[in-house]
């Protein structure tokens, strides 16, 4: 009976303690201990743990609210991915397209970030990367070392319409690769969701 009575006192001290009892030192009475120890055990586990639920409700919340706030950057941070068209003989362009590669190229760098820039020229445009004919050849050269993040797409079709309409082979500078279509190629990267920007 004094067991069960010690037991009954120590649940309602875990359980509900009295903030008055608390202050003036006093043990609860036996008859309020008493009347503890002989309710229903799931009776007192249901009471003790409505305030651990609540406090685990916070934490999940808080939780749940620090790690949204923590991958949100991650979530809507996109790619850098540039396209730059050329597609005509014009070295006043070509220029332009490798400040503009150079530029963007440098503008993350310097903030830590990734990207990637694709020249892709067709028509007259691959002249810029003709072996032969190109204005630009020792600029893309140097480019091409210290921004690897950079590529060149020369149009195949292009390149063939050229070599039958001058009857020769059609060298490309090394840096080129060449595609089948410039104008599709394009247009695939747009629907990738490559930013396009015509000089």
């Amino acid at each position: 009976m004094a067991a069960a009575v010690i037991s009954g006192l120590a649940m309602l001290l875990l359980v509900e303690p009295s903030a008055q009892a608390q202050q003036d030192n006093r043990l609860i009475p036996q008859s309020s201990a008493t009347s503890q120890a002989s309710r229903p055990k799931h009776s007192v586990q249901k009471q003790a743990s409505k305030p651990g639920q609540t406090h685990t409700s916070k934490q999940i919340t808080a939780t749940r609210a620090a790690l949204a706030q923590a991958t949100k950057p991650e979530i809507d941070k996109k790619p850098h991915q540039l396209i730059l068209q050329v597609n005509s003989n014009d070295p006043a362009m070509m220029n332009l397209v490798l400040n503009n590669a150079t530029n963007v190229a440098e503008y993350y760098h310097d903030l830590g970030e990734a990207v990637s820039i694709e020249v892709v020229t067709f028509g007259p445009g691959l002249h810029m990367l003709r072996d032969d004919t190109s204005p630009v050849k020792p600029r893309i050269e140097v480019l091409a070392m210290s921004h690897p993040e950079i590529s060149f797409k020369a149009c195949g079709n292009t390149r063939e319409n050229m070599r039958k309409a001058e009857n020769k082979d059609i060298s490309l500078i090394p840096q080129a690769t060449v595609v089948k279509s410039g104008v599709v190629r394009v247009m695939e990267l747009q629907e990738q969701g490559w930013s396009y920007v015509k000089p």
